[in-house]
């Protein structure tokens, strides 16, 4: 029976060896053909070939789909929250900062074509082609092959989720993190509400698996509850 040539067995320079071998070892995902790869790393500043443009589109299409994907991870890990909520954590994942931050301990500069010359924010252009990378795992693969590689490869071996969640200025939100962490079952209690002197007084207390932690008071429901969030975050050591 005869045996079909695949793509790694045509003939293939050392620079599209190494860019194979880098793709393959920090996103977990072995490429079908190389075109989309080679856009992916190729910024416009750079020496780029006739048959080449630059990695402007590719980053676009990859941050819909590292939208997409963080978006469902969160919806999946935080049930009992809102969409506020929800957008403002995956804000964190997603920003120029942790992008940046990804490519450039990926080394994704080893790979990028780019000149070197000019005075460049080397980081942001690594955390651009990180993301044209993952939009040239989807036209190669598909949405379930870029899924796979954010999930089971870059996020666990780049990014610490819980660390950037646990960053969040917002009391409430660093205390539902950490109970669910903890697998603990959080309440937001109004134990009372007062119209004093034309204005509204509230107090909350907070509930971890039935027991009282932090009460606040404030002029809104939402401030006492980040006071209440505040004083049970310190009563745990947790600020």
């Amino acid at each position: 029976m005869a045996v079909k040539l695949g793509f790694l067995s045509t003939k293939k320079s050392p620079e599209e060896l190494f860019l194979i071998k880098f793709i393959i070892n920090h996103f977990g995902y072995r490429p079908s053909t190389l075109n989309h790869f080679k856009l992916a790393v190729s910024h416009r500043s750079g020496d780029i070939k006739e048959d080449i443009e630059s990695n402007e589109r590719l980053e676009f299409l990859g941050d819909a789909i590292l939208d997409a994907v963080v978006a469902e991870y969160l919806f999946k890990k935080f049930p009992g929250n809102d969409e506020g909520y929800l957008t403002k954590l995956k804000s964190k994942v997603v920003n120029r900062k942790t992008l940046a931050y990804i490519g450039e301990k990926m080394q994704i500069r080893a790979v990028l074509n780019y000149n070197q010359s000019r005075n460049l924010n080397i980081s942001s252009l690594e955390g651009n082609a990180f993301e044209a990378i993952i939009g040239a795992i989807y036209l190669d693969g598909g949405f379930e092959a870029a899924k796979k590689s954010l999930q089971n490869h870059v996020l666990r071996k780049f990014v610490d989720l819980n660390k950037l969640l646990e960053e969040e200025i917002d009391f409430k939100s660093r205390l539902i993190i950490w109970c669910q962490k903890k697998r603990m079952k959080i309440d937001f209690i109004v134990i009372d509400e007062q119209h004093i002197h034309g204005a509204w007084e509230y107090e909350v207390s907070i509930q971890i698996n039935k027991r009282d932690f932090g009460r606040g008071k404030a002029s809104s429901k939402k401030q006492a509850e980040q006071v209440a969030a505040k004083q049970t975050l310190e009563l745990i050591g947790e600020i």
